[in-house]
């Protein structure tokens, strides 16, 4: 099976330091099999939905959870939400929001468009490194998903 039908885990980071950060939280929680990271809404709507550099891949193999920063350049993440909660093929793939935003407005409207959890990004690695963990456990090992 081709590698970018592979992917469990979508990170959707334009920070280089942040994607590197849930990198290294991944691998030290041994969860970082299978994983791709992408830098801008874009790309990671590209992946999605198997068009652009990513049309070769088959749309029927979704991540198992996306995480998602909401300031990104190209298409923001809440549009990026709102094109995969809004799409019945992709509606179902769950989205964890990850991001430095406390704005009351930013976690209404990404409840408001189907997101299934919305986490601020501790500054502290260890706390990061938990955080990861747990989402982790609950959305890879815990969570059931149709196929």
């Amino acid at each position: 099976m081709e590698p970018m039908n592979q992917v469990e885990i979508l990170i959707v980071e334009d920070n280089p330091h942040d994607a590197e950060m849930a990198l290294r939280a991944l691998k030290k929680n041994n969860v970082s099999n299978q994983v791709l990271v992408v830098n801008d809404g874009e790309e990671a709507l590209d992946f999605v939905f198997a068009r652009g550099k990513f049309a070769g891949r088959e749309k029927k193999f979704r991540p198992k959870i996306i995480l998602l920063d909401l300031k990104l350049p190209k298409i923001d993440g809440l549009q990026v939400l709102k094109e995969i909660k809004s799409n019945p093929e992709t509606k179902i793939i769950p989205v964890i929001m990850l991001t430095s935003s406390k704005e009351e407005t930013d976690m209404v409207r990404s409840y408001q468009l189907g997101v299934n959890s919305y986490i601020v990004k501790p500054v502290d690695f260890s706390k990061f490194v938990e955080a990861v963990r747990d989402l982790g456990f609950y959305w890879l090992l815990l969570n059931q998903q149709p196929r």
